[in-house]
């Protein structure tokens, strides 16, 4: 696939985490969408679906590439923000839909008390979002925060509308600060991996050490006595 001298192809191939040839990833994507809708409307179908369906939990960062693939998020039915885009950007490419990966810093000013004393900083490192290639330009989709704990923070949901970009609000319900984007990283045909983990030992030192930088804990649940 070639668009204004662009190679695709890329952008549209399988990988070792954006694995959307795999029979699960294929059979999710086109269980969300229609074959008769448009590529903007697929697109929305399955970002609500991988919005929702998998919570967003950071106590689930686990930097190996086999718990980091599409497959693997789409089985575990809970994950951070990074492995959600990379389910987002499989099941687009599973229907023709030319994806990448976005990553940047972010301040997050909701979050549970408990997580925030785990990781000692309101900076979280590579938040990934995915770009999806709709009418001839590439649209930012965050399928981060699933519907129930957007209501539990007092933040609106993100909606995605195939046509303008699709990132965190800047405040919450309230007027609140909810995420600022302090540095951007760039877009990516797959994970830049080797990148990510030298980005948490450095935010996160005293957790990398883990390996698979594995905290004990339950996002979502956590939320309730806080945000009330």
């Amino acid at each position: 696939m070639t668009t204004h001298g662009m190679d695709f192809e890329k952008y549209l191939s399988p990988t070792q985490f954006i694995d959307s040839d795999h029979i699960e990833v294929i059979d999710y994507a086109n269980a969300v969408t229609r074959t008769d809708s448009s590529e903007v409307e697929k697109a929305i179908s399955l970002y609500n679906a991988v919005r929702d369906d998998i919570y967003y939990d950071p106590y689930h960062v686990k930097l190996v590439p086999e718990k980091m693939s599409a497959s693997f998020t789409l089985s575990s039915k809970r994950n951070y923000c990074i492995p959600k885009a990379i389910l987002l950007a499989a099941v687009s490419r599973a229907v023709h839909i030319p994806s990448r990966l976005g990553f940047a810093d972010v301040i997050n000013h909701l979050s549970t008390e408990k997580f925030k004393a785990a990781i000692r900083t309101n900076i979280f490192a590579y938040h990934g979002y995915t770009e999806l290639f709709l009418n001839n330009k590439w649209v930012k989709a965050t399928p981060a925060f699933n519907r129930s704990l957007c209501e539990k923070f007092h933040v609106k949901p993100l909606e995605f509308d195939g046509i303008n970009d699709s990132i965190f609000h800047e405040f919450d319900e309230k007027g609140n600060k909810h995420m600022e984007y302090v540095r951007d990283h760039g877009q990516y045909a797959d994970v830049p991996l080797d990148d990510i983990i030298a980005s948490f030992k450095k935010h996160y030192p005293h957790l990398i050490a883990k390996k698979e930088y594995y905290l004990e804990g339950d996002f979502q649940d956590e939320a309730k006595p806080i945000l009330k």
